[in-house]
């Protein structure tokens, strides 16, 4: 069973292909660094088997060349996105956020349907990575949080949509995760607060009931589950992974 995930190349995606080839499951890996693409698949349980291509999800071309040579596929983990603020003006980030958390997110969907439809399994699964943040709204994140907010959308509409070919559609909105976006983020936390990493770690965990970050392996753990063969039964469904950080 062959599975793409992008933005393989670190956090999130690299524990989530680490764990996926536990389970025997072929992988593309797709990413913008090549090198840290192969780091990805060194890591990997028969390291032979899996593949790596570079990608800007940004471009339909760039994707539909990545996938040329795949015959069919059993899933897809769409995680690729980036972070960050951005404020109105010559040096907005709007249209970068936008184009490739949502739309690059959606033309991977789209490049990648022909491919899950000819898989024999009778369910195919999607898996897109969104955030707390689609149902949060903070300051100066405007593209990041409405771009996380469209992916819930596009997850409720193509579950729809594709529920009669099989294929089951779900959201993962992680909240506060050990990887190199969130220490990039609390370091900018502590920036504007002016005290250290340590003390603004400590002040972003007040709003955690649990008082921590989750660790990208458990996220890769929940999305093990929803890919697996015994999951037949939720589609279109957005599971909150946030250490109690938001209890819709």
């Amino acid at each position: 069973m062959h599975i793409v995930i992008t933005g393989a190349g670190s956090g999130i995606g690299r524990s989530i292909a680490e764990t996926l080839a536990e389970r025997g499951y072929s992988l593309i890996l797709l990413g913008r660094n090549l090198k840290n693409l192969e780091s990805t698949k060194s890591l990997l349980k028969n390291s032979a088997q899996h593949q790596c291509h570079t990608c800007d999800i940004r471009s339909s071309e760039e994707i539909r060349k990545a996938l040329e040579n795949v015959p069919s596929l059993y899933g897809l983990i769409a995680n690729a996105g980036i972070g960050g603020e951005n404020q109105y003006g010559e040096q907005d980030r709007w249209r970068e956020i936008m184009d490739t958390n949502l739309t690059g997110t959606y033309q991977t969907i789209q490049e990648c349907i022909p491919l899950i439809k000819k898989d024999p399994a009778p369910f195919k699964k999607i898996i897109i990575i969104s955030s707390i943040l689609a149902r949060l709204g903070v300051p100066g994140y405007s593209a990041y949080c409405a771009s996380k907010a469209g992916l819930l959308g596009l997850t409720r509409s193509l579950a729809t949509e594709f529920s009669g070919d099989g294929i089951l559609v779900n959201a993962l909105c992680p909240g506060w995760v050990n990887t190199e976006m969130a220490q990039e983020g609390l370091q900018g936390f502590a920036n504007a607060l002016n005290v250290s990493k340590d003390e603004a770690y400590k002040e972003a965990m007040k709003q955690v009931p649990l008082g921590k970050m989750s660790q990208p392996e458990e996220v890769a753990k929940l999305v093990a589950f929803l890919i697996s063969e015994e999951q037949t039964s939720f589609t279109g469904q957005t599971f909150d992974i946030n250490n109690g950080a938001l209890m819709p």
